[in-house]
């Protein structure tokens, strides 16, 4: 008979798959923020490629906090990683509230761009990311990378067999 973990006292050990997870996106990212805020500049100005580059700043801030909250919990025990879950979303919806509202009046903003950054840059990294993530508990978080083309077992290059 398996005896039942205490959801309270139970806390996770292992590599913080969280941490990596979230700095990948971060990674993923940067490459694309200068084409979204050119996107921005050409259709509202400079404003708007400003707006837009503040909305990605949010947007990986976000993402960053997030992983830092549920690795902090996860150390402590599930059910306070749980409550890190719930908590820190409210936390992080208040903050992303709250960095909009305090630029929204300034000269700089254009509303259009910042919305559709924070949209756009939210949902994309997700879905984007999920085609880099492993859902299996062999290898949790980022899935293992194979070799590369070019490398010792990678497409267009034979392992030479030796004997």
């Amino acid at each position: 008979m398996t005896e039942q973990q205490n959801l309270l006292t139970t806390k996770l050990d292992g590599p913080p798959v969280e941490q990596q997870i979230a700095w990948d996106m971060i990674r993923r990212a940067l490459p694309v923020a200068p084409v979204l805020m050119l996107l921005a500049g050409v259709i509202w100005g400079i404003h708007g490629a400003e707006s837009s580059g503040f909305a990605i700043v949010v947007v990986l801030a976000n993402f960053a906090l997030s992983a830092a909250i549920l690795t902090a919990t996860a150390r402590i025990s599930l059910a306070v990683m749980m409550a890190g879950v719930l908590g820190g979303y409210l936390f992080r919806l208040a903050l992303v509230t709250i960095a909009v509202l305090a630029v929204i009046h300034q000269s700089w903003v254009v509303v259009l761009p910042l919305a559709f950054t924070l949209m756009i840059t939210h949902l994309g990294l997700l879905f984007w990311e999920t085609r880099y993530v492993s859902a299996t508990l062999a290898h949790p978080g980022l899935k293992p990378r194979g070799p590369r083309p070019g490398q010792p077992g990678g497409p267009g290059r034979k392992v030479a067999e030796t004997t």
